[in-house]
Protein backbone atom coordinates (compact mmCIF):
# COMPACT_ATOMS: atom_id res chain seq x y z
CA UNK A 1 0.00 0.00 0.00
CA UNK A 2 2.83 2.41 0.89
CA UNK A 3 4.61 1.71 -2.40
CA UNK A 4 1.43 2.39 -4.39
CA UNK A 5 0.89 5.61 -2.45
CA UNK A 6 4.47 6.64 -3.20
CA UNK A 7 4.06 6.19 -6.95
CA UNK A 8 0.64 7.81 -6.90
CA UNK A 9 2.10 10.84 -5.11
CA UNK A 10 4.93 10.98 -7.65
CA UNK A 11 2.47 10.87 -10.55
CA UNK A 12 0.32 13.64 -9.04
CA UNK A 13 3.42 15.75 -8.42
CA UNK A 14 4.61 15.37 -12.02
CA UNK A 15 1.15 16.23 -13.35
CA UNK A 16 0.85 19.25 -11.05
CA UNK A 17 4.30 20.60 -11.94
CA UNK A 18 3.83 20.14 -15.68
CA UNK A 19 0.29 21.52 -15.81
CA UNK A 20 1.32 24.51 -13.65
CA UNK A 21 4.11 25.47 -16.06
CA UNK A 22 1.89 25.08 -19.14
CA UNK A 23 -1.02 27.06 -17.69
CA UNK A 24 1.26 29.82 -16.40
CA UNK A 25 2.98 30.07 -19.78
CA UNK A 26 -0.33 30.11 -21.63
CA UNK A 27 -1.80 32.78 -19.37
CA UNK A 28 1.26 35.02 -19.77
CA UNK A 29 1.47 34.77 -23.58
CA UNK A 30 -2.22 34.72 -24.49
CA UNK A 31 -2.87 37.48 -26.99
CA UNK A 32 -6.03 39.39 -26.20
CA UNK A 33 -7.21 42.97 -25.96
CA UNK A 34 -6.23 44.94 -22.90
CA UNK A 35 -3.34 44.54 -20.47
CA UNK A 36 -2.31 41.23 -18.96
CA UNK A 37 -2.94 40.47 -15.31
CA UNK A 38 -0.24 41.44 -12.82
CA UNK A 39 1.98 38.54 -11.83
CA UNK A 40 2.15 39.96 -8.31
CA UNK A 41 -1.63 39.59 -8.08
CA UNK A 42 -1.36 35.89 -8.93
CA UNK A 43 1.35 35.48 -6.26
CA UNK A 44 -0.85 37.14 -3.60
CA UNK A 45 -3.83 34.92 -4.48
CA UNK A 46 -1.61 31.83 -4.33
CA UNK A 47 -0.39 32.86 -0.86
CA UNK A 48 -3.97 33.36 0.34
CA UNK A 49 -4.97 29.92 -0.96
CA UNK A 50 -1.90 28.42 0.69
CA UNK A 51 -2.68 29.85 4.13
CA UNK A 52 -6.32 28.75 3.76
CA UNK A 53 -5.26 25.18 2.95
CA UNK A 54 -2.78 25.10 5.85
CA UNK A 55 -5.34 26.43 8.33
CA UNK A 56 -7.79 23.75 7.20
CA UNK A 57 -5.14 21.05 7.69
CA UNK A 58 -4.30 22.35 11.17
CA UNK A 59 -8.06 22.41 11.86
CA UNK A 60 -8.22 18.76 10.81
CA UNK A 61 -5.26 17.89 13.06
CA UNK A 62 -7.08 19.69 15.88
CA UNK A 63 -9.94 17.19 15.52
CA UNK A 64 -12.13 19.83 13.85
CA UNK A 65 -12.36 21.88 17.03
CA UNK A 66 -12.29 25.67 16.59
CA UNK A 67 -11.13 26.30 20.15
CA UNK A 68 -8.23 23.89 19.74
CA UNK A 69 -7.36 25.47 16.41
CA UNK A 70 -7.34 28.95 17.94
CA UNK A 71 -5.19 27.76 20.84
CA UNK A 72 -2.70 26.02 18.54
CA UNK A 73 -2.33 29.06 16.29
CA UNK A 74 -1.98 31.37 19.29
CA UNK A 75 0.57 29.17 21.07
CA UNK A 76 2.66 28.27 18.02
CA UNK A 77 2.68 31.64 16.23
CA UNK A 78 1.89 34.55 18.56
CA UNK A 79 3.53 33.10 21.69
CA UNK A 80 6.69 32.10 19.82
CA UNK A 81 7.75 35.30 18.04
CA UNK A 82 11.40 34.26 17.64
CA UNK A 83 10.42 30.96 16.04
CA UNK A 84 8.06 32.79 13.71
CA UNK A 85 10.73 35.38 12.92
CA UNK A 86 13.03 32.64 11.61
CA UNK A 87 10.74 32.29 8.60
CA UNK A 88 11.16 35.95 7.55
CA UNK A 89 14.21 35.20 5.38
CA UNK A 90 12.84 32.23 3.36
CA UNK A 91 9.42 33.88 3.00
CA UNK A 92 10.96 36.94 1.37
CA UNK A 93 13.07 34.74 -0.89
CA UNK A 94 10.05 32.63 -1.89
CA UNK A 95 8.13 35.81 -2.72
CA UNK A 96 10.96 36.97 -4.97
CA UNK A 97 11.19 33.52 -6.55
CA UNK A 98 7.47 33.27 -7.30
CA UNK A 99 7.50 36.64 -9.07
CA UNK A 100 10.64 35.71 -11.01
CA UNK A 101 9.00 32.54 -12.30
CA UNK A 102 6.30 34.61 -13.98
CA UNK A 103 8.99 36.82 -15.53
CA UNK A 104 10.82 33.73 -16.79
CA UNK A 105 7.72 32.13 -18.28
CA UNK A 106 6.81 35.40 -19.99
CA UNK A 107 10.14 35.34 -21.83
CA UNK A 108 10.92 31.62 -22.31
CA UNK A 109 8.99 28.78 -23.88
CA UNK A 110 7.65 26.16 -21.49
CA UNK A 111 10.12 23.41 -22.43
CA UNK A 112 13.21 25.61 -22.05
CA UNK A 113 11.93 26.97 -18.75
CA UNK A 114 11.11 23.52 -17.38
CA UNK A 115 14.54 22.08 -18.21
CA UNK A 116 16.50 25.14 -17.06
CA UNK A 117 14.57 25.37 -13.81
CA UNK A 118 15.78 21.88 -12.95
CA UNK A 119 19.06 23.56 -12.01
CA UNK A 120 17.37 24.09 -8.65
CA UNK A 121 18.28 20.43 -7.99
CA UNK A 122 21.95 21.40 -8.33
CA UNK A 123 21.65 24.49 -6.14
CA UNK A 124 19.67 22.55 -3.52
CA UNK A 125 22.37 19.88 -3.45
CA UNK A 126 25.14 22.47 -3.04
CA UNK A 127 23.31 24.29 -0.25
CA UNK A 128 22.54 20.95 1.44
CA UNK A 129 26.24 20.10 1.46
CA UNK A 130 27.25 23.50 2.82
CA UNK A 131 24.38 24.18 5.26
CA UNK A 132 23.27 20.70 6.38
CA UNK A 133 26.65 18.94 6.01
CA UNK A 134 25.11 16.30 3.78
CA UNK A 135 27.39 13.96 1.86
CA UNK A 136 26.65 13.09 -1.76
CA UNK A 137 27.81 9.88 -3.39
CA UNK A 138 29.68 9.53 -6.65
CA UNK A 139 26.52 8.70 -8.63
CA UNK A 140 24.73 11.72 -7.17
CA UNK A 141 27.52 14.08 -8.24
CA UNK A 142 27.57 12.40 -11.65
CA UNK A 143 23.82 12.95 -11.96
CA UNK A 144 24.29 16.64 -11.18
CA UNK A 145 26.98 16.94 -13.87
CA UNK A 146 24.66 15.29 -16.40
CA UNK A 147 21.90 17.70 -15.35
CA UNK A 148 24.17 20.69 -15.93
CA UNK A 149 25.16 19.32 -19.34
CA UNK A 150 21.53 18.88 -20.33
CA UNK A 151 20.65 22.43 -19.31
CA UNK A 152 23.66 23.74 -21.26
CA UNK A 153 22.52 21.90 -24.40
CA UNK A 154 19.02 23.31 -24.05
CA UNK A 155 20.39 26.85 -23.86
CA UNK A 156 22.81 26.32 -26.75
CA UNK A 157 21.72 28.52 -29.67
CA UNK A 158 20.59 26.73 -32.82
CA UNK A 159 20.13 27.86 -36.42
CA UNK A 160 16.36 27.65 -36.10
CA UNK A 161 16.41 30.28 -33.37
CA UNK A 162 17.94 32.77 -35.79
CA UNK A 163 14.97 32.68 -38.15
CA UNK A 164 12.49 35.49 -37.50
CA UNK A 165 9.56 33.27 -38.41
CA UNK A 166 9.80 31.39 -35.13
CA UNK A 167 8.77 33.59 -32.25
CA UNK A 168 9.73 32.03 -28.93
CA UNK A 169 8.31 34.63 -26.60
CA UNK A 170 7.00 38.15 -26.33
CA UNK A 171 10.07 39.39 -24.45
CA UNK A 172 13.77 38.84 -24.16
CA UNK A 173 15.11 35.31 -23.70
CA UNK A 174 18.07 36.75 -21.81
CA UNK A 175 15.76 38.32 -19.24
CA UNK A 176 13.92 35.02 -18.89
CA UNK A 177 17.17 33.10 -18.44
CA UNK A 178 18.48 35.47 -15.77
CA UNK A 179 15.13 35.31 -13.96
CA UNK A 180 15.04 31.52 -13.92
CA UNK A 181 18.69 31.28 -12.78
CA UNK A 182 18.06 33.64 -9.86
CA UNK A 183 14.93 31.62 -9.05
CA UNK A 184 17.02 28.43 -9.01
CA UNK A 185 19.48 29.83 -6.48
CA UNK A 186 16.75 31.35 -4.33
CA UNK A 187 14.77 28.10 -4.44
CA UNK A 188 17.80 26.05 -3.41
CA UNK A 189 18.74 28.30 -0.51
CA UNK A 190 15.20 28.84 0.79
CA UNK A 191 14.37 25.13 0.52
CA UNK A 192 17.44 24.02 2.47
CA UNK A 193 16.99 26.82 5.03
CA UNK A 194 13.36 25.74 5.53
CA UNK A 195 14.42 22.09 5.89
CA UNK A 196 17.00 23.10 8.50
CA UNK A 197 14.35 24.93 10.52
CA UNK A 198 11.95 21.98 10.31
CA UNK A 199 14.63 19.59 11.60
CA UNK A 200 15.53 21.84 14.51
CA UNK A 201 11.98 22.28 15.82
CA UNK A 202 8.95 20.10 16.48
CA UNK A 203 6.37 22.37 14.86
CA UNK A 204 4.38 20.85 12.02
CA UNK A 205 5.02 21.78 8.42
CA UNK A 206 1.51 23.29 8.25
CA UNK A 207 2.27 25.70 11.11
CA UNK A 208 5.57 26.60 9.48
CA UNK A 209 3.81 27.33 6.19
CA UNK A 210 1.35 29.62 7.97
CA UNK A 211 4.33 31.45 9.48
CA UNK A 212 5.83 31.73 6.00
CA UNK A 213 2.69 33.33 4.60
CA UNK A 214 2.55 35.79 7.52
CA UNK A 215 5.81 37.29 6.26
CA UNK A 216 5.37 36.78 2.51
CA UNK A 217 1.95 38.44 2.23
CA UNK A 218 3.25 41.97 2.97
CA UNK A 219 5.99 42.08 0.28
CA UNK A 220 3.64 40.33 -2.14
CA UNK A 221 1.06 43.06 -1.68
Amino acid sequence: MSANLKYLSLGILVFQTTSLVLTMRYSRTLKEEGPRYLSSTAVVIAELLKILACVLLVYKDSKCNLRTLNRVLHDEILNKPMETLKLAIPSGIYTLQNNLLYVALSNLDAATYQVTYQLKILTTALFSVSMLSKKLGVYQWLSLVILMTGVAFVQWPSDSQATPAKEHSAGSQFVGLIAVLIACFSSGFAGVYFEKILKETKQSVWIRNIQLVCFSSEPSL
